[in-house]
């Protein structure tokens, strides 16, 4: 079973089992999370929401916190040695995919 989720506000299509990363989101590791269902794929069958589906639920457990590889931005100005170079790391939450049911 599948299903596409809103999470971060992107959506994102899951199986059981998956590991993936959304922006820093309240919790501890070992926290259970629910996602928003907006499509529930199984097998032949096809749910889709309007917006969300009702009763579906993706439970989704935190495993750890991060941040996600440094982006480097540079400022530069021609002819009068104006250079500016920063980074940024955004803060994750890696999410692993416990169980999907269609409700």
């Amino acid at each position: 079973m599948e299903a596409i989720v809103r999470a971060d506000g992107r959506q994102l299509r899951l199986v059981e089992g998956q590991e993936f990363e959304v922006n820093r989101i309240e919790g501890e590791p070992g926290d259970i999370v629910d996602l928003d269902v907006m499509m529930v794929l199984d097998g032949p069958s096809v749910t889709v929401g309007t917006p969300l589906v009702e009763g579906a639920k993706v439970r989704a457990r935190i495993t750890q916190h991060g941040r996600a590889p440094k982006l480097v931005f540079m400022k530069y100005k021609n002819k009068v040695r104006y250079r500016r170079k920063f980074g940024h790391r955004q803060p994750v939450t890696r999410l692993v995919v416990e169980s999907i049911t269609k409700g």
